[in-house]
C-alpha cells in the first residue's frame, strides 16, 4: 500500500515562512530594487511573506567542500507545538537559470524565441516546460486527503494547497506538496529533519536517491498535442494498466503505438541524511538552540554543474488528526458543501452527533461550543481561524543558481571550507524577514593543510533608502583582520597555547605591515582587503568601485592560531556588525548531531558510533583528537599531571567526546573505537578521565581488533591508551626458574654424595 506523506502544516492564520540564508534565498526575487518582489508566482510557491528573499546573486563550490546552509522558520520544530518536517534538496542541468525578467516563464511556446521556452533565457527556470507539461495533464493521486477543497481539476496540478491549479513557474504543485513523491522528480535529496525520527527508515528507503520510479511514457508530440486537454480528463494515467491501455493512432496511417510503463532509474547515489530536527521556537523567524543559526554543513557532492539551484522545503502539521496512520485518505474529503468527514472529536470526549452540533468539524473557520450551559443559559461560541487547506502545509525557498566545479588538483585529499557573506543592506527592520550582513560561518575551527575559500556576492540594487555605508542601494563586503586586543578577555583559554590575533570588541582594522594571518601571502591579505584583482584602483574607501562578486579561490592553511576578522564597510557600531573569527590548531574537531537514528564520528585516530536507538532524542556530539603532547599541555592547561596516568607511556592520541557525561539512553551503549600509534608495550591499557580537571583515571575494559581498542561505552570523556613493560613479572620468572634449577642441582649432587638416602627414600611408603 502507498504511504503519502502529507504536505504538513500550521494553523491558518499565520504565514510559517522559511527563510534560506546561505546560499543566498530568492524567495522569487530576482533584482527588484523594492523591499517586496514583485512577483511572488516567478519560479515556485514558496507562500512566503513577499518582503523575503535576497537579490540575485551567484557564487560556486568545489566538490567535497563544506558548504553551511542556514535559513530561519517561522514556527517550531523539534517541539510538540508543530509536527515539523524540513527536506533539503538540489537539482542541476543546463536549463537550470535565474533570468533577467521577473515575468513568470510562459506556457505558450508562441510566447517564446524560437518557440522554445527552455531556452528563452530571459526568464528564470529551475524545473523545465517538459516537468510542468506532464504534470498538467497527468492523473492526480486521487487517494490523497483533500479535506472540503474543492480541487478545480483532476490532474497534478491540483492539491489540496492549490486547489485552483495556480501555476508558478513550471514547478509541479502535487510534487511540490509531498514528500518523497511517487514519480520521477529531478530533485535529488540532501537531508531530512524530522520530529519523528522512526520515519527517516522510510525516507531513506523511498528516496529516489536509492529507489527508481516508474511512470507512464507517452511521445512528447502526444502530450503537446494534448497541452490544453480537459482539465478534468487527464491524459497521462499513473497505473500500469491504464497506461498500457493508451492507444495513440497514427496519423500516417500505420500501426498504433500504446503507452509504456516505464522504470525511471534512481540516482545512484546515497539516501539522504535523516534525524531529529534541532529545537527552534514558534512565532520566531530567529536562531535555534544556543542562539546560534539553524545549520547544516553540506559536503558538495560530485554532481559536476554550472548550473544547479537548491531547495529548502518545510512541511508543518497541526496535531488535530494523524496523516501517517493510513487512514487519513480521500474517503474523508467532503462531498458537495458539506464539511470532511474527518474525525477530530473523539479526543475530546465527544460523538460525531454531538461534534456536528457543537461545530467540532473539520472545516474552514469553525464556531465552536466550548459549554453546553453558560451561566446566563446562552451557548458560548468561538469560532476558530482554521483553513484546511493550511493544516497541513508546505513552505519552500530556492537559491539563486550555483556552480559546482571539481576540487583543485593542490587540495588534494584536505578540506575546503567556504568562508560566505549572509544577509543584505540596511538595518534589522529594513531587512526582516532578511537578516544583516555576517560573515558564514562567522566562527570557522580548522587545522594546517585546510584550505578556506572565500567569496561572496550581493547585489546593486537594494532599496535606496535602506540604511548603510558607501553607495546607495549596495552591497560590498571584504575582509581585514582586527587589531589587538584592549583589554582581557576571559581566561584566554580558548585560544590557547596558539595565541590570538585581534578581538571582537574593536572597531578599527590591523595594519596590514604588522600582520600574519593563517600563513596567507602578504598580497592574499591586501587582496581581501582591496578586492582585488577584480577591482584596479578606483574610489575604494567605502569599496564603491568593486563589483558585487568576490572570489579569493580555494587557500591553504599553514599557520595556526586564532584570527578575528570584519567587513570594514559593514562594521558600524550599535548599527551593525560583521565579523568573523578563524581558529587554526593541531586539534582535529569533528562534529555530529546524532539521534534516534545513529550515526557515526569519526577522526584520524578514532571512530564513534552510535547505533539505532542508542539515543532517544537529538544530541549534538563534538569530538577533540590531541597528539600526546598536546594532550599532556590540555591537561596541564586545567592544572592536572600527565604523571597521574597510569602506565609506562602514551600509546595513543587522547580522544575526548563532549558531551562528557553520560550520552546514551538507558543501559544503551555506543562503540568507540581507539586507534594505536604504532605501540610496542607489552601490556596496553584504557582510561578515561573528566576534561575539566583530569583528576581521577578509570581503567576501562576493551576489546583489541587489530591496531585498535574497541570499547562499549554510555559516557563521553577523555579516553587515552598506554602502555607498560611486563619486565618485572618476566624477571620474577627467571629468578623463579633459577631457584628450581639450583634446587634441582643441589639435589643431584646430594644424593651422589650419599646413595644410600636415595636408596632409603625409594623404598619408603606408606604405612
Amino acid at each position: 500500500m502507498k504511504i503519502f506523506a502529507a504536505v504538513l502544516a500550521v494553523i491558518a492564520v499565520v504565514n510559517a515562512d522559511i527563510y534560506m540564508h546561505n546560499p543566498r534565498g530568492s524567495n522569487n526575487r530576482l533584482d527588484e530594487n523594492g523591499r517586496e518582489r514583485n512577483n511572488g508566482n516567478r519560479m515556485f510557491d514558496s507562500q512566503n511573506n513577499n518582503r523575503g528573499g535576497y537579490n540575485v546573486g551567484s557564487l560556486y563550490y568545489t566538490a567535497g567542500s563544506v558548504l553551511p546552509i542556514e535559513w530561519t522558520n517561522q514556527h517550531s520544530c523539534g517541539d510538540p507545538n508543530a509536527n515539523c518536517e524540513l527536506v533539503m534538496q538540489y537539482m542541476c542541468g543546463e536549463w537550470v537559470r535565474d533570468g533577467t525578467t521577473t515575468t513568470t516563464i510562459p506556457e505558450n511556446p508562441n510566447q517564446c524565441y524560437n518557440y522554445d521556452c527552455n531556452t528563452d533565457i530571459r526568464y528564470g527556470m529551475n524545473e523545465n516546460f517538459d516537468n510542468y507539461l506532464n504534470c498538467k495533464i497527468r492523473q492526480r493521486e486521487a487517494n490523497l486527503f483533500t479535506a472540503d477543497q474543492n480541487l478545480n481539476g483532476e490532474t497534478a496540478r491540483y492539491t489540496r494547497q492549490n486547489p485552483q491549479g495556480t501555476r508558478r513557474g513550471y514547478e509541479c504543485p502535487e510534487e511540490r506538496d509531498h514528500y518523497p513523491y511517487w514519480g520521477p522528480t529531478p530533485w535529488m535529496d540532501i537531508a531530512v529533519f524530522t520530529n519523528d525520527a522512526e520515519r527517516c527508515e522510510y525516507y531513506q528507503t523511498e528516496s529516489q536517491n536509492v529507489k527508481s520510479r516508474w511512470a507512464c511514457d507517452l511521445p512528447f508530440s502526444y502530450l503537446q498535442e494534448n497541452r490544453n486537454a480537459n482539465r478534468n480528463r487527464p491524459v497521462i494515467p499513473i497505473t500500469k494498466e491504464a497506461c498500457e491501455a493508451v492507444e495513440i493512432e497514427n496519423a500516417a496511417g500505420g500501426n498504433a503505438t500504446f503507452g509504456v510503463w516505464k522504470e525511471y532509474a534512481s540516482f545512484n547515489m546515497s539516501a539522504p541524511a535523516c534525524r531529529e530536527n534541532h529545537w527552534s521556537r514558534d512565532n520566531h523567524l530567529g536562531n535555534g538552540v544556543n542562539g546560534q543559526p539553524n545549520t547544516y554543513n553540506w559536503t558538495i557532492p560530485e554532481t559536476l554543474s554550472e548550473s544547479c539551484v537548491l531547495r529548502i522545503r518545510y512541511n508543518i502539521s497541526t496535531g488535530e488528526f494523524d496523516g501517517w496512520d493510513g487512514s487519513t485518505t480521500a474517503e474523508l474529503n467532503a462531498e458537495g458543501n458539506q464539511e470532511s468527514t474527518l474525525d477530530v472529536y473523539t479526543r475530546y470526549g465527544l460523538t460525531a452527533e454531538e461534534a456536528e452540533d457543537r461545530g467540532y468539524v473539520f472545516e474552514n473557520n469553525p464556531n465552536v461550543e466550548m459549554f453546553t450551559d453558560a451561566a446566563n443559559g446562552d451557548n458560548f461560541n468561538l469560532q476558530l481561524a482554521i483553513n484546511t487547506a493550511q493544516l497541513g502545509r508546505t513552505f519552500q525557498d530556492r537559491s539563486h543558481t550555483f556552480a559546482i566545479r571539481a576540487k583543485p588538483a593542490e587540495v588534494a585529499a584536505n578540506t575546503v571550507y567556504n568562508l560566505n557573506v549572509r544577509g543584505k543592506r540596511g538595518n534589522i527592520v529594513q531587512v526582516f524577514p532578511g537578516v544583516e550582513y555576517d560573515f558564514v560561518p562567522n566562527n570557522l575551527e580548522m587545522m594546517p593543510g585546510d584550505f578556506v575559500h572565500p567569496q561572496w556576492t550581493g547585489s546593486n540594487s537594494n532599496p535606496n533608502n535602506n540604511d548603510g555605508q558607501g553607495r546607495q542601494g549596495t552591497d560590498r563586503s571584504n575582509i581585514a583582520l582586527l587589531k589587538e586586543q584592549n583589554y582581557e578577555e576571559g581566561t584566554g583559554a580558548y585560544y590557547e597555547p596558539f595565541g590570538v590575533s585581534g578581538q571582537y570588541g574593536n572597531s578599527y582594522p590591523k595594519h596590514l605591515a604588522d600582520t600574519s594571518f593563517v600563513g596567507l601571502a602578504a598580497q592574499t591579505l591586501i587582496n581581501m582587503a582591496v578586492l582585488q584583482p577584480g577591482q584596479f584602483r578606483g574610489e575604494m574607501s567605502e569599496l564603491d568601485d568593486a563589483g558585487t562578486y568576490f572570489d579569493a579561490k580555494p587557500l591553504k592553511v599553514t599557520e595556526t592560531g586564532t584570527h578575528h576578522y570584519m567587513c570594514t564597510r559593514n562594521n558600524n557600531f550599535s548599527n551593525r556588525s560583521q565579523k568573523g573569527r578563524m581558529k587554526v590548531g593541531v586539534e582535529q574537531t569533528a562534529y555530529s548531531a546524532i539521534g534516534y537514528t545513529g550515526g557515526n564520528v569519526t577522526t584520524s585516530h578514532s571512530e564513534l558510533n552510535f547505533g539505532r536507538g542508542s539515543l532517544d532524542h537529538l544530541e549534538d556530539i563534538k569530538v577533540v583528537e590531541w597528539d600526546p603532547q598536546q594532550g599532556k599541555w590540555e591537561i596541564e592547561r586545567v592544572d592536572g599531571s600527565p604523571d597521574d596516568i597510569p602506565g609506562d607511556k602514551i600509546e595513543s592520541n587522547f580522544v575526548t567526546i563532549y558531551p562528557t557525561g553520560q550520552i546514551t539512553t538507558a543501559d544503551e551503549t555506543f562503540t568507540l573505537r581507539l586507534f594505536l600509534n604504532g605501540s610496542t608495550s607489552d601490556v596496553v591499557e584504557l582510561f578515561r578521565s573528566d576534561p575539566e580537571s583530569f583528576t581521577t583515571w578509570e581503567k576501562v575494559e576493551f576489546s583489541r581488533q587489530g591496531n585498535a581498542l574497541a570499547v562499549e561505552t554510555q559516557s563521553g570523556g577523555t579516553y587515552v591508551a598506554t602502555g607498560s613493560s611486563n619486565a618485572g613479572q618476566i624477571a620474577g620468572i627467571v629468578i623463579g626458574c633459577i631457584a628450581a634449577a639450583v634446587l634441582i642441582i643441589g639435589a643431584v649432587v646430594y644424593f651422589r654424595m650419599h646413595p644410600e638416602k636415595l636408596t632409603n627414600l625409594t623404598k619408603s611408603g606408606p604405612v
